[in-house]
């Protein structure tokens, strides 16, 4: 199989790699992603050794940038209690935390959440994260200008490996929410 985006020398189906996937991430895929076809949702085994933006874009083809996201978890805080949720933006920009996702979560404060507590609500390593896979009961907030896109590269829970998926079946994951102005 060849990727639809990107210079990957292996391809697969998702649901063909689960072993490769931390246990959300794999229950999500073996669930379908949504609505997602099975054949719409691939896993690209990549070196976790160049799992940062700028050294994966790089290594794997430089039109990444425009059709990779991040997936970030941020703490929300309103009166005496915490609202987790996800932000997934375009790899090129950044969440807009304290203006767009503050008030879309109407709290007093929200800021990125620590590594350890990302990491561990999610079950998913850092520079992995995902949205696919996420606690169904968290808001995932999604700027519009990913659901647009034809293809779209994601981490897999794991620093090995990304998933691509289609733009528009972001929007049908759970808690997703179309937000505008969200990555800047």
């Amino acid at each position: 199989m060849r990727a639809p985006l990107g210079d990957f020398d292996d391809a697969r189906p998702a649901l063909d790699c689960v072993d490769l996937l931390t246990p959300p991430v794999a229950d999500a895929v073996r669930a379908g992603a949504g609505d997602l076809p099975p054949d719409q949702l691939i896993f690209v085994d990549t070196d976790p050794e160049i799992a940062d933006t700028a050294a994966f874009v790089a290594h794997y083809g430089a039109g990444l940038l425009d059709a990779s996201a991040n997936c970030v978890v941020v703490a929300a805080k309103r009166g005496g209690g915490t609202t987790f949720a996800a932000c997934l933006v375009l790899s090129s920009g950044r969440v807009d935390v304290n203006g767009v996702v503050r008030k879309h979560l109407g709290a007093r404060k929200a800021s990125f959440a620590p590594m350890d507590t990302a990491t561990g609500r999610t079950g998913m390593e850092y520079g992995g994260i995902t949205p696919v896979g996420l606690p169904g009961d968290w808001p995932l907030l999604i700027d519009t200008a990913i659901a647009g896109l034809p293809w779209v590269l994601v981490g897999s829970g794991r620093r090995r490996g990304k998933l691509i998926l289609p733009g528009k079946a972001f929007a049908a994951l759970p808690g997703a929410r179309l937000v505008d102005g969200l990555g800047v």
